[in-house]
């Protein structure tokens, strides 16, 4: 194995190791930081295959690798964070609060199955599981730092966590295509692009206006995640009413 193929697998490994930490920072209850650590995992997320690319050392050991880390990171780590939120206040014993732990074998569920298709650089179907990630991580992170405000006190009702959970679960083995924020060479304006573009003129829009109002800086990351997934599910559904 040379130093090309160690830096994609160093990375990927790194990714693993955000999503460890981040379990145990959300057992200490510093919810803040599991999504800070989240967050890191995410960029490594994005680097590995990146790096893999970039110096042609892809190989069949760091993508089995890199789903075991997502299961870890986008998987377990911020279903913990949502079921850890609710049992503070709930406690442990309500059936409700283990819903959310739902997710990570959902997650296993979505990367099995984009291991089977085996297609590099196609969409995805149902969301990736850093988008999952983001709104539960997202929605976690903003209950534990603004506690008592009126949007926390909605998401700690009993039903709407579960709910969230029970979506993006859905969300997760659903046939959706759902396109790739990844760039590729020659694509052109591509039915994928123009998405690309709507998204990021609807993220750009809400991060200017929760910057104008002074919201707490995850639910940027919620509004983003949210958006993507709007964006990819109106667009399959103008694609099924083209088809009729």
């Amino acid at each position: 194995m040379n130093i090309k193929s160690i830096i994609p697998i160093t990375i990927t490994s790194l990714n693993l190791a955000c999503g460890t930490v981040g379990v145990v920072a959300t057992f200490f209850g510093r919810i803040d930081v599991a999504f800070l650590i989240g967050l890191a995992g995410a960029i490594c997320d994005f680097f590995d295959g990146f790096s893999a690319r970039a110096l042609g050392t892809d190989s069949i050991m760091r993508n089995e690798l890199d789903s075991l880390a997502d299961m870890v990171t986008f998987g377990l780590l911020p279903s913990l964070m949502l079921f850890e939120t609710m049992a503070d206040v709930y406690g442990a014993e309500a059936f409700f609060v283990w819903i959310p732990l739902l997710i990570p074998v959902f997650s296993g569920l979505h990367l099995a199955k984009y291991n089977i298709d085996n297609q590099p650089g196609k969409c995805f179907l149902g969301p990736p599981t850093p988008v999952s990630a983001a709104v539960g991580g997202s929605i976690a992170c903003y209950m534990d730092a603004c506690p008592g405000t009126l949007f926390t006190e909605i998401l700690l009702t009993p039903w709407v966590i579960p709910s969230v959970s029970v979506i993006l679960c859905a969300l997760l083995v659903c046939k959706v295509p759902f396109f790739t924020i990844k760039f590729r060479k020659g694509e052109g304006m591509s039915r994928d692009m123009v998405l690309r573009i709507i998204f990021a003129v609807f993220s750009g829009v809400g991060l200017i206006v929760m910057l104008a109002c002074r919201w707490f800086w995850a639910l940027a990351i919620l509004l983003a995640a949210i958006v993507y997934i709007s964006v990819n599910l109106v667009a399959a559904i103008c694609d099924s009413a083209k088809k009729k």
